[in-house]
């Protein structure tokens, strides 16, 4: 017997709840990665800075800083390279494209990525994208703007991190240490 003309009883389509749960799941996948994002404030506190007395120490300073303010910069480096895009309009929409196929390939999957019944690591993942990801912006001939603002978010970067004190972040010794290992 055919169903011709029936009409659904329910008002939400039957793959709503699934969307619903993907899109729960995504914002908490985020909240996750994010939350190793240290607070700005404890970042920029002004009587946290001062120069280090050797390279040995600057050295020291950076490999705790950065194992400690990971996350943050990371944020920094992207936003400048986003703010370094906005003059190419071609190369900032393949940016927020690439960042899209970032999160939903690498951040926001809950199952491991199988490829032709072949299971495919996260370090494998991260590594194709990430130079799929510099191949496709070097390829919208913003070339110039790309390596310069990497290089700009990395001196940054390395500045603050130098010039920081790490004498505060004793109390969380354990997980700057964990994030190094």
């Amino acid at each position: 017997m055919t169903n011709y003309g029936t009409i659904p009883t329910s008002s939400s389509p039957a793959g709503a709840p699934s969307n619903l749960q993907f899109i729960s799941r995504a914002k908490e996948r985020l909240r996750e990665g994010l939350g190793t994002r240290r607070p700005w404030r404890q970042m920029f506190e002004l009587h946290c800075f001062n120069f280090p007395k050797s390279f040995r120490e600057a050295a020291e300073r950076v490999k705790s800083n950065f194992a400690y303010f990971q996350m943050n910069y990371a944020i920094i480096v992207l936003v400048i390279l986003f703010f370094s895009l906005l003059w190419h309009p071609i190369s900032l929409i393949v940016f927020i494209a690439m960042m899209a196929v970032w999160l939903f390939l690498y951040f926001l999957r809950d199952e491991p990525l199988v490829i032709f019944g072949r299971l495919i690591s996260d370090r494998v993942v991260m590594i194709v994208l990430t130079v799929l990801t510099f191949g496709v912006l070097l390829l919208t001939h913003a070339t110039t703007n790309i390596l310069v603002s990497l290089l700009v978010g990395v001196v940054v970067v390395l500045i603050h991190a130098a010039v920081r004190k790490t004498d505060d972040l004793l109390g969380d010794e354990e997980a700057a240490a964990g994030l190094v290992k």
